[in-house]
């Protein structure tokens, strides 16, 4: 057997030196200011880079931005993306090489100053009040917001980027109409629902009748809309309140049970957006869910309460606020009307400098200003919005 060295095999080995840094880098806000791209050349000396990463640091005070891509020659950040409006950023690339990181060039300043930012209220109709005394009150209106949390619990949502010289819809939810069977009972409707563009928020639901029909619950708000309170029957036709509505998230609350220890009992208090509406016992009516106070116009307002329950021997139901969302009252007395819901509305608050709004036909609106913004309150009806630069 023939004996003499053995040959092991040559591994093939990789090379993990650091790859250089790009030769070129620039950073450039498009023409509207709505997004960056970072471009860059790669370097022809030393070990290639397989990838990128390219990182935005604010010089005052914006998010920082950071992405790793395989292009060899750019990359785009937007608002959506991370980056933060009104701020100024430089850019720093590196070089990947398997499981080492090149040297960094860094681009000069740019501003992302975004060209359209904007914060919303979408408050929908609230829910009229049922009739007869001891009617249910009200659901209001569903409430979803970019300034303060959404209605029910809901997150504070994020802030729209719209395009210039685009149509995006707006309708505003009207109010139920209360209860109309005076000398009877009878509920009232559900309000309707408010929009703009991909951003709905529901109708507040309707109040339940009062006298012995009061077993009928109040109507549900659905996903975002509060629900109505249920009317207080004479015993034992105690009803019991919607304690929520469908779906979420954003949803409110609606009346809790009824209590019926006398011969007589209260009406249920509608659901608010910010909290459940009270019970009704005794003959006397449940308060209405409490709203949620919101500042988009410059000043604090409290938008989507629950309108009040009906009380035996009592009043007329009040009607909702226009333009809050606001659920309508119950009655008081099979004489009284029962209240109507109050009008939804639709709030947009955009900088000065970056645009003028168009409100198109078929929508009632006017724009104030608010120090350095525009603020633009839509009141009625259903068409378009736009903006130009």
């Amino acid at each position: 057997m023939a004996t003499g060295n053995i040959r092991k095999p040559i591994r093939a080995t990789r090379n993990y030196a650091r790859p250089t840094s790009p030769s070129t880098a620039s950073a450039s806000a498009s023409t509207n200011e709505t997004q960056v791209t970072v471009s860059y050349t790669p370097s022809t000396l030393g070990p290639a880079a397989t990838s990128y990463v390219i990182t935005g640091t604010s010089t005052n005070g914006g998010a920082t931005v950071s992405t790793t891509s395989t292009s060899t020659s750019s990359v785009t950040f937007t608002a959506q993306g991370g980056l933060s409006a009104e701020k100024s950023y430089t850019f720093s690339v590196a070089g990947n090489n398997y499981n080492s990181s090149g040297a960094t060039i860094t681009t000069s300043a740019v501003s992302t100053a975004l060209g359209l930012v904007l914060d919303y209220l979408v408050v929908a109709g609230g829910g009229g009040g049922g009739s007869s005394g001891s009617g249910g009150g009200g659901g209001a209106g569903g409430l979803r917001s970019t300034i303060t949390a959404t209605g029910g619990g809901g997150s504070l949502e994020s802030q729209f980027y719209p395009s210039y010289s685009t149509n995006y819809t707006v309708t505003v939810g009207a109010g139920g109409t209360g209860g109309t069977a005076v000398g009877a009972s009878s509920k009232g409707t559900s309000g309707s629902n408010s929009i703009f563009s991909t951003i709905t928020s529901i109708g507040g639901g309707f109040g339940g009748p009062g006298g012995n029909e009061g077993v009928t619950s109040g109507g549900d708000g659905g996903s975002g809309g509060a629900s109505g309170g249920t009317g207080g029957g004479s015993a034992p036709f105690n009803g019991t309140g919607r304690i929520s509505g469908t779906g979420t998230p954003n949803q409110g609350f609606g009346g809790g049970t009824i209590d019926t220890t006398t011969g007589y009992s209260g009406g249920a208090g509608g659901g608010g957006a910010g909290a459940v509406g009270g019970n009704g016992s005794g003959g006397s009516r449940g308060a209405g869910g409490a709203g949620v106070a919101v500042s988009i116009t410059g000043s604090s307002v409290t938008y989507a309460s629950g309108g009040r329950g009906g009380e035996n021997g009592g009043d007329a139901g009040i009607n909702g606020t226009a333009n809050r969302g606001i659920g309508g009252g119950a009655t008081g007395g099979s004489t009284f009307p029962a209240g109507n819901g109050g009008s939804g509305v639709v709030i947009l608050r955009y900088l000065t400098s970056k645009g003028t709004i168009t409100i198109g036909a078929g929508l009632t609106g006017s724009t104030a200003t608010d120090g350095s913004y525009k603020v633009t309150t839509i009141t009625a009806g259903t068409g378009n919005v736009s903006w130009t630069a």
